[in-house]
């Protein structure tokens, strides 16, 4: 369906019949979410054929570019979030004004990232976890990545903003765009030029450009709000709004980051394989919550338009929706994973037993408690987006941060090397007895509102 106007936009977010819109705004949310996830592996494939170390490396430095996704997604979500409830409640100047805010200020932040990290850049590489055999490969990865930064962080404003304003299928164009891009670089700059490590940096930090680019042609298409300077006026009221609705999303990206970290320096304890096989890990696993994150971004533009519109109805009935389609689909790769398990880890490292041991056991402890998470980011999604900060950033600070960071420090303590292994898959099930009475209780609440609303009112 062709939208040309904000005004279109809103009746379409609002009456559309919810289950069919979900789906509508989640198939290029999911396509764009897996693309990008596979490019991530992509690298960690090719640079696998170049030796353990440089697969370390790039286990190593994820966890900074998590930090520089984090705030991305902190502006991102922190405006797209807003827009989205401003347009449900039909107020397009006010969602322009923020609009503007959350783009400006995430490029400069990207610009302040990449000049002091570059400027640190070895103190900075053993922070992250690097062992003296790694620091070699990790700094020069490192400092192809850092000069994306204002890109990456831009990039991610860009996509959520048109995400939020259901515009998801130009979004994916503008984000696979450049993830296409990386993929064919990878083995060109790699081996064709003999970059090694530095090469697949190099093809990411190109690809975030183009993508940056590509979604600035895109937000001029299909009624989506467009970002101009002069809309530019930062207060203390939008960078408030900014921080409720973004808040949740530097914590859940910002606390992975740490928790790479850690793992990282537990994983290094027992040897660079150790910390190569959790590398592998993350990027399956990543792919793999991939197609749930991106089922949950085609819900939050729906739950934030209609909860603007005191649609609470349409909220819940998407919400439960989400949940139960997720749970199943979860359940059946859960299985497919854990019997695979070892197939898909000598994918990446082939004839490396040590990693293979290591990844194997560690995917499998990770795959199967992942049906827990249909609910665990269904609702910390449900809660962002209707700007209910606090209880939200609780549900995105659980997995890898309350939970993961004490118990990466205690299980191997006890457990040695499956301490390590089991601790991403223990966090989750401590994170679902929190999520579960947060989100409880607003669904009560929710309800108790439509109750308030004249059936006039809330059917506007």
């Amino acid at each position: 369906m062709k939208l040309t106007s904000a005004e279109e936009k809103r009746n379409y977010m609002l009456e559309e019949p919810v289950k069919r819109l979900v789906c509508t705004l989640a198939v290029p949310t999911i396509l764009s979410m897996l693309v990008t996830s596979f490019y991530n592996m992509v690298d960690t494939f090719f640079v696998g054929k170049i030796d353990t170390q440089s697969t370390a490396a790039v286990g190593v430095v994820f966890s900074l570019m998590a930090i520089i996704q984090a705030v991305g997604f902190l502006f991102g979500h922190g405006s797209g979030n807003y827009i989205s409830r401003k347009l449900g409640a039909g107020d397009v100047e006010e969602a322009q004004k923020m609009s503007a805010v959350g783009f400006f200020t995430s490029f400069l932040a990207g610009v302040i990232i990449m000049v002091v990290c570059l400027f640190c850049i070895e103190p900075l590489s053993y922070a992250l976890g690097s062992t003296e055999t790694i620091q070699p490969y990790t700094v020069a990865y490192l400092r192809m990545v850092l000069i994306g930064a204002p890109a990456m962080t831009a990039s991610l404003v860009l996509n959520n903003q048109m995400r939020f304003q259901g515009s998801a299928f130009y979004a994916m164009i503008g984000i696979v765009s450049g993830a296409v891009v990386n993929i064919v670089l990878d083995p060109i700059l790699i081996f064709v030029f003999g970059m090694g490590v530095a090469g697949a940096a190099l093809a990411t930090t190109i690809s975030q450009y183009l993508s940056f680019i590509f979604l600035l042609l895109m937000i001029r298409r299909g009624g989506n709000i467009q970002i101009r300077f002069k809309n530019f006026k930062p207060s203390l009221h939008f960078y408030k709004e900014v921080i409720r609705g973004g808040i949740p999303s530097l914590f859940r990206q910002g606390l992975a980051s740490v928790a790479a970290i850690c793992l990282n320096h537990a994983a290094g304890v027992y040897g660079d394989a150790a910390i190569a096989g959790m590398s592998i890990v993350s990027r399956i696993m990543m792919f793999v919550n991939s197609a749930l994150i991106g089922f949950g971004q085609g819900f939050q533009p729906v739950c934030g338009f209609n909860y603007g519109a005191k649609k609470y109805k349409r909220v819940l009935e998407a919400f439960f929706f989400c949940v139960k389609r997720a749970f199943f689909f979860l359940a059946g790769v859960a299985v497919i994973v854990f019997i695979f398990a070892p197939q898909l880890v000598t994918v990446f490292r082939k004839g490396d037993i040590d990693v293979i041991k290591v990844g194997t056991a560690a995917l499998r402890y990770s795959i199967v408690v992942l049906p827990l998470s249909s609910w665990i980011i269904m609702c910390n999604m449900m809660l962002q987006s209707i700007g209910k900060g606090l209880k939200a950033s609780i549900v995105a600070s659980a997995r890898q941060g309350i939970f993961f960071l004490p118990l990466i420090a205690i299980l191997p303590y006890f457990l040695g090397l499956t301490g390590v292994e089991i601790c991403q898959a223990v966090s989750d099930i401590f994170a679902l007895t929190v999520s579960i009475p947060l989100g409880i209780s607003v669904i009560r609440e929710m309800k108790r509102e439509d109750t308030d609303i004249p059936q006039n009112q809330s059917n506007k």
